[in-house]
């Protein structure tokens, strides 16, 4: 590929060592130089190879981060696509994705076409209407970024290919905070000084946007067209509909590649469910870990299990399994029972729930009819959770409080 450096192995350390320099404080003109000079040409799969070199070398991923623009930036005029595709049909996720990319340059488009309007008086109020209107198009992006966090990074981290899922997600929750402090400062403004003030904040979350844009298209994508197959592919469709879609909805010529198997490591003694797998073994330790009491009661009103928690608010023992739920409740409680087992049974209804202080607990008590995918009625399921300790939380708590408490100990 390169004339410089025909091994793609050397290309990917020489790129790395080149990026290094510009972490290191080179001139970033002197870097792009260099690269030109030095690797001349690369693709996608050494890009994301040569990040994944400097996290797997202790490179803190926010400092990837910081710069990861600058590295996209500098390394765009010497990348190349390997091979021609075959047009995607419509509705290909990748497809979906990238449509959803034109939609979003369009709203930037009109975005800016709108902005310069909001520092005069006469067009202000329409202006400041319709930029906000327009941002919150934008804003939708959030869906295309959680599909990519949620289904399309699990499917490359099956390669090994860690980088985007840890740098490219931080940059998604960069570009949402950039979005929301600028939709706060439109959303203070009254007057055209106000809005000149808040316009730099604008073009910062548009540029943002852009750039991850860049991203996807240059490097992300084709990466992921060249390493996913058909199932890969049909997996991440079956699984993007519950996140929603970016500013359009999917074209219709997509056939997805029936029954699609992730490729994990099951042991072959667990549990397969729709969602995932466990051996017995783990789901009685996940159902004893549970800060809550619940006990299953089968379609016939008999006990069939219960769980033994940390923090369990009634007494239960094993010699209620197989007993008439009635009977494991005081005598003038018997008649609600009932009552609420046969509005479970009819269809009546599908959740009771009450709340009661017992000594320094309060019980939220929550009884669930529990059905299968026909409706057809399979029990109830009683859950008892003490929210006392809940109702005392104040403030938020955040998973980087959490870093921070244990960077600081």
């Amino acid at each position: 590929m390169s004339e410089a450096i025909a091994n793609q192995t050397e290309r990917i350390e020489t790129l790395r060592h080149v990026i290094e320099h510009l972490h290191q404080g080179h001139d970033p003109e002197q870097v792009r130089d260099e690269l030109r000079t030095v690797v001349r040409q690369t693709d996608a799969q050494e890009i994301i190879a040569m990040e994944q070199q400097l996290i797997d070398g202790g490179m803190a991923v926010d400092e990837i981060r910081s710069m990861c623009d600058m590295h996209s930036q500098l390394t765009r005029e010497i990348l190349v696509q390997r091979i021609d595709r075959a047009p995607l049909a419509p509705g290909h996720p990748a497809e979906t994705f990238a449509s959803e990319n034109m939609a979003l340059r369009g709203a930037i488009a009109a975005t800016r076409k709108v902005a310069p309007a909001l520092t005069t008086s006469t067009d202000f109020a329409p202006a400041l209407l319709r930029l906000r209107q327009e941002l919150h198009y934008l804003m939708d992006v959030d869906k295309h970024y959680k599909r990519k966090e949620q289904v399309l990074f699990p499917v490359l981290e099956r390669y090994g290919i860690t980088g985007p899922s840890r740098v490219m997600w931080a940059k998604d929750d960069e570009v949402r905070q950039f979005l929301a402090d600028a939709a706060t400062k439109l959303a203070d403004c009254a007057t055209p000084q106000q809005a000149t003030e808040a316009l730099p904040a604008l073009e910062r979350a548009l540029a943002a946007v852009e750039e991850m844009i860049a991203k996807e298209e240059n490097i992300l994508f084709p990466l992921a067209i060249e390493k996913l197959t058909a199932e890969e592919w049909a997996e991440i469709f079956e699984s993007s509909s519950i996140f929603g879609w970016c500013l359009i909805e999917p074209g219709r010529g997509y056939k997805p590649a029936a029954s699609p198997k992730p490729k994990t490591n099951i042991n072959p003694l667990s549990i397969l469910l729709e969602t995932g797998h466990t051996t017995v073994e783990q789901l009685k330790a996940i159902l004893s870990t549970l800060p809550l009491d619940f006990t299953f009661v089968d379609a016939d009103g008999r006990v069939a299990f219960y769980n033994d928690g940390p923090l369990r608010a009634f007494a239960r023992s094993k010699a209620i399994i197989g007993r008439k739920v009635q009977y494991c409740h005081p005598v003038n409680s018997i008649g609600l029972v009932d009552r609420i087992l046969a509005d479970f049974r009819s269809g009546a209804r599908d959740v009771a729930e009450f709340h009661v202080h017992i000594k320094q607990m309060y019980l939220h008590i929550r009884f669930f009819a529990v059905r299968d995918a026909s409706k057809k009625y399979l029990g109830a399921l009683e859950m008892v959770q003490d929210i006392a300790p809940i109702q005392r939380i104040q403030g938020e708590r955040r998973l980087l409080d959490e870093e921070l408490a244990v960077a600081h100990a």
